[in-house]
């Protein structure tokens, strides 16, 4: 009674670590949770507050999201982007894994991921039957595609839609993409329709943070959200920035949307237009000095010549490649990491990489991030004792990762 193409799916391997995690916590182990990735941090204390206000509210707000939320969110998009976004182009859903899970469903063309790519990007393609190629890339190219890889898929069969995933920072990898220009003339040359996966953009831990919309507004979504940079994962926020240009496809959305979630939790909505409206740049500018200092320390080190490592640019992840190992592969790898020494890491496997291939994800969040953003700003030098004070399972677990690689 269950179709074929959901009976070789597997629970996401992101929920199943968190899991696996908490199950062994409660038999007593000591784990660091490197593996499943969410912020550390508290969510901004005004957008609680309006949560708290706007909890009374009980009717159904509409489909595409609540005006005034799509109202902050145009701008908020618009004065970070070239195009000058409306309300109309906002359609607001319960995380944008939902929302692109409904992308997946109306689209009909295949779909191209980069290598790597986060995990739910293939198994959604395989529920909405779309092929998918996936693009080799190197460290060297931190992680992103070239316009050549892109050129050489799609010169295979010109008369195919295709949508190009992008991630940036990225989601395994930690990486930024610095060639968006160079992608966005293939995009338009071959009118390939992007997904800008931008959750991670107010975590960059540049000065300015580039999108692919900056370039090819018209053929770009932007997908974003609450989840990451506001710390409110479990309140299930996300959005999509639809352009003018795609809203044939927008209104496509809105039926998917229309049977399916009907609409984002009201009290929620209410509170996220402080979190778009309100000026965050405090509390942004410390969450990003903690996670680059945080992922910098772990960084420096790991890195040996038994672990490649590309240094992070943004979010809370980076992507080890352990060097001489003799397991068979990344899952077989992180199943021994996690039995000897606690640490939970992802297999490279989970995001595109071969098995064979000795990759993982680490993620540096194991640790109380409101006491490490409380106690910042008595602090005059942003130096490794602070991650020592304040993220000591982030210090204990690094070392017991180096020493199992070192002796493996």
């Amino acid at each position: 009674m269950i179709k074929e193409v959901v009976k070789n799916l597997k629970i996401s391997s992101t929920l199943r670590i968190n899991e696996i995690s908490k199950e062994l916590e409660l038999k007593g182990k000591q784990i660091f949770k490197f593996g499943f990735g969410q912020s550390p941090f508290e969510i901004p204390e005004d957008v609680n507050l309006e949560l708290k206000k706007n909890s009374f509210r009980n009717k159904y707000l509409p489909m595409q999201g609540l005006l005034e939320l799509r109202e902050v969110i145009a701008k908020f998009e618009s004065s970070r982007k070239n195009y000058n976004y409306k309300a109309d182009n906002i359609l607001i859903g319960p995380g944008t894994k939902e929302l692109m899970f409904l992308l997946q469903m109306l689209f009909d063309g295949e779909v191209i991921l980069p290598i790597p790519s986060w995990v739910s990007y293939e198994p959604q393609a395989i529920l909405g039957r779309n092929k998918v190629h996936w693009l080799e890339t190197n460290r060297e190219k931190n992680w992103f595609p070239t316009s050549e890889d892109i050129e050489k898929i799609i010169s295979k069969n010109r008369d195919k839609n295709y949508l190009l995933f992008l991630n940036s920072p990225n989601n395994p990898s930690g990486q930024i993409c610095e060639n968006l220009e160079e992608i966005s003339r293939i995009v338009k040359k071959n009118n390939i329709l992007v997904l800008s996966d931008e959750i991670y953009a107010e975590l960059s831990f540049g000065d300015t943070f580039k999108s692919i919309s900056n370039y090819c507004p018209e053929q770009t979504i932007i997908s974003s959200g609450l989840s990451k940079w506001c710390a409110a994962g479990g309140w299930r926020l996300g959005h999509f920035v639809i352009p003018n240009e795609l809203a044939k496809l927008k209104n496509s959305l809105k039926v998917l949307a229309s049977e399916t979630f009907s609409s984002v939790s009201a009290p929620i909505q209410y509170a996220a237009i402080a979190a778009y409206q309100n000026d965050h740049s405090n509390y942004l500018n410390n969450s990003r000095k903690i996670l680059k200092l945080v992922g910098e320390y772990v960084y420096e080190n790991l890195r040996s010549n038994k672990i490649l490592i590309n240094k992070p640019q943004g979010g809370f992840y980076l992507m080890p490649e352990f060097l001489d190992m003799k397991f068979k592969n990344s899952e077989e790898m992180c199943t021994n990491l996690l039995d000897n020494t606690g640490v939970a890491l992802l297999p490279g496997s989970d995001f595109g990489f071969l098995k064979n291939k000795l990759i993982a994800r680490l993620s540096f969040t194991d640790f109380d991030g409101k006491n490490f953003m409380d106690n910042l700003s008595n602090q005059n030098k942003l130096d490794n004792k602070l991650v020592h004070k304040f993220a000591p399972k982030i210090v204990e677990g690094t070392k017991r990762l180096k020493d199992w690689a070192e002796s493996t």
